[in-house]
């Protein structure tokens, strides 16, 4: 039988990892679904590191073998310089799942919602542009288009867009950024413990510095990104916001300069200013909707856990729709908690691992060390990674962006 095209019985908002993930288990369950998806904004993209916890992840979902080779490739692990001017690391060379991946969003995703048109689920392309609900369904109107449903999920990314419409409050931890610029590979060469003498590097890499840290990793298409991470009010007394500034700083660094070095780069011809804050959804589920995503929680990007949280959370989000659709009144209840006890548990390891830096008493810093001040990682772990993975809770298990 032929379902509506327009009224199915999930809406899903948003076409990242979150959204798909949380399609795809509607789907395999039964449900219509339509996945509203707008293209991404054109520009500089920057590298994600996956966890190897999202290869279960993906894998139950039925799409990792569907993801070509172009989108990804292979990330070792993680350094960083983090406490002391020493280089340390941590490898995922012998854990359970493999090699963890630099991911290059767009096609990444791009791929992840074709495993979901191969798997029924409908794509529309667009915005949500408004949603209420009337006798129990919501209304949604889609870039011209009205559509009914049930119910709602918001992958709508950090914005929450959907979910403060239907009156969630998003709490603002910090207000990071990240000023990021592209650096091309011109010469791939690069001696290292994660990498071939005559190959690209295969690892991220942290380093710390007196205004906040920097972070780098390799892009699969032959870019490198590397970022200068800060709050944001703090980026003009860095020197980041003009090209020549954010490059003498990046100058000033022991590790990541080196890395640029091994690349015969100059200074950017362009920079761009990216929010990279902590905050939460509250609340991040309600009676036929739910928050899945950064549009849940956004982590600080020195876990490096944002894909992984986003497929985790869009799992789990789908299952709690289709039990509170099976009758159950306290599904919705039960992943609200969930979702944030995985974020507080995210904060209490972020705060360890921020107060782990103790060489400088600058803004960036000293507000990190108050009880109120932005919080941070798991002892003995490295910024990038932590010793548990807390966001495989939801659904499992991330990493991160959304």
């Amino acid at each position: 039988m032929t379902r509506p095209r327009n009224s199915p019985d999930v809406l899903v908002a948003g076409g990242g990892p979150a959204g798909v993930a949380a399609a795809l288990t509607l789907a395999s369950r039964g449900a219509d679904v339509v996945l509203v998806h707008c293209a991404p904004a054109a520009g500089l993209r920057v590298p994600e590191s996956v966890s190897p916890l999202a290869r279960p992840l993906l894998q139950g979902l039925g799409v990792l073998d569907r993801l070509p080779s172009a989108c990804h490739a292979p990330c070792y692990g993680n350094q960083s310089s983090w406490g002391g001017p020493a280089l340390t690391a941590s490898d995922f060379l012998h854990g359970p799942y493999g090699t963890g991946w630099h991911v290059d969003r767009a096609p990444f995703d791009a791929a992840l919602r074709r495993a979901a048109r191969a798997a029924g689920v409908r794509l529309h392309a667009g915005r949500v542009r408004s949603v209420a609900r009337h006798g129990g369904r919501w209304h949604a109107t889609v870039s011209g288009t009205v559509m009914t449903a049930p119910y709602l999920v918001d992958a709508t990314g950090a914005r929450a867009r959907l979910a403060r419409r239907l009156g969630a409050r998003v709490v603002h931890t910090d207000h990071l950024v990240a000023v990021a610029a592209e650096v091309p590979v011109t010469a791939p060469g690069h001696d290292g413990p994660y990498g071939a003498q005559n190959g690209p590097e295969r690892t991220s890499l942290v380093e710390s510095t007196p205004f906040g840290w920097w972070y780098t990793a390799p892009l699969p298409c032959g870019r490198h990104v590397v970022m200068a991470v800060t709050d944001a009010d703090l980026v003009a007394g860095a020197g980041l916001r003009t090209p020549r500034g954010w490059w003498a700083a990046l100058a000033a660094t022991r590790h990541v300069r080196a890395r640029a070095a091994a690349h015969d780069t100059t200074a950017p011809h362009a920079l761009r200013v990216l929010p990279a804050g902590t905050s939460r959804t509250l609340p991040p589920a309600g009676p036929g909707w739910v928050a899945a995503g950064d549009a849940a929680a956004v982590t600080d990007p020195i876990a490096a856990r944002g894909i992984t949280h986003a497929l985790a959370t869009g799992i789990a989000a789908a299952t709690a729709l289709t039990e509170e659709a099976d009758g159950d009144p306290r599904a919705q209840a039960r992943y609200a908690a969930l979702v944030g006890a995985v974020h507080d548990e995210f904060l209490s390891a972020r705060a360890t691992c921020y107060r782990a830096e103790e060489r400088w008493d600058t803004p960036f810093w000293t507000r990190r060390r108050t009880p109120a001040g932005v919080t941070g990682r798991a002892p003995g772990a490295t910024p990038g990674s932590s010793r548990r993975d807390t966001s495989t809770a939801p659904g499992t298990r991330r990493e991160g962006a959304r």
